[in-house]
């Protein structure tokens, strides 16, 4: 327990380029009941392009008010500065942002979008509306882009499944700023992956427990479980250490110290784009 604590509490960067922000879902008892209460993860990368689990929070209140207290804790951690949140359009998300980090983007993960706005296109016709879709996310710019959306509203795809069209229209300002960035730094931006291939194997550590006690149970089995993920695949990896490349078998670390692809290419659009903000850092 003190371990934890000490690893929740302990002092940050001043900076963070990139933060990624997902929950699953878990079962804790309150009082007599059980209730689902949402466990969030953060994923920060640093100025080298490392991610750190930056914290584990679990949502007891609705909105605004939780996520101000998850940015008071990151910020009385000594984060000064964050340049882009990523996340999946949480509520109340955005003002305590804007509050904390007055200069911070809150990005809408493109990913989550396009499965937000999949959610009810039959099986059969869900390849052909990916690719109706495409256009919207691939444009060069925010103009090219509502061209593209108002034109799969107006085609037969938009016209038989309207939600598809009213869940982009809903996400457009959390949305565009994506589009005013290159290439490099959108496949960076584009997606939570990362923190999701983590939530889904702490999904296979909580899905067969039932219910937990308290918070402070689902915080430290959260914990244990990255600790033990990725110390299993370093003895792993060390294993393979010397091995010709087609006979290693090891698998990668999941998050925390993995280095983001062609990070310096995104770095240093970062630098054009933010250079007031970044290159104090650099």
């Amino acid at each position: 327990a003190e371990e934890i604590l000490t690893w929740q509490s302990r002092p940050l960067d001043a900076m963070y380029p990139i933060i990624y922000l997902d929950a699953i879902v878990v079962k804790v008892r309150d009082g007599a009941h059980v209730t689902n209460k949402a466990a969030h993860l953060a994923v920060g990368v640093d100025m080298d392009g490392i991610k750190h689990v930056l914290g584990i929070w679990i949502q007891a209140n609705e909105g605004a008010k939780f996520w101000a207290g998850v940015c008071a804790d990151l910020a009385n951690r000594g984060v000064k500065d964050v340049l882009i949140v990523c996340c999946d359009g949480l509520v109340g998300l955005p003002e305590a942002i804007e509050a904390t980090w007055s200069q911070a983007t809150v990005q809408t993960c493109v990913v989550h979008l396009i499965r937000a706005s999949m959610r009810f296109v039959n099986y059969a016709d869900r390849k052909a509306v990916a690719a109706a879709l495409k256009p919207i996310y691939t444009a060069p710019d925010e103009r090219t882009a509502k061209d593209s959306l108002n034109a799969f509203a107006d085609s037969n795809w938009g016209k038989k499944y309207p939600h598809t069209y009213k869940t982009w229209f809903a996400a457009w300002d959390r949305f565009i700023p994506f589009l005013a960035f290159p290439p490099e730094l959108r496949r960076v931006m584009y997606t939570t992956n990362s923190i999701e291939s983590l939530n889904y194997q702490l999904r296979k550590v909580t899905k067969n427990r039932g219910h937990f006690p308290n918070d402070e149970a689902v915080i430290k089995l959260l914990w244990l479980a990255i600790c033990n993920i990725e110390d299993k695949r370093a003895r792993e990896r060390a294993k393979d250490r010397g091995k010709p490349a087609k006979e290693r078998k090891a698998q990668p670390r999941l998050v925390e110290g993995q280095v983001v692809t062609n990070w310096k290419a995104a770095l240093a659009q970062l630098a054009i784009v933010y250079p007031d903000r970044i290159n104090p850092h650099l």
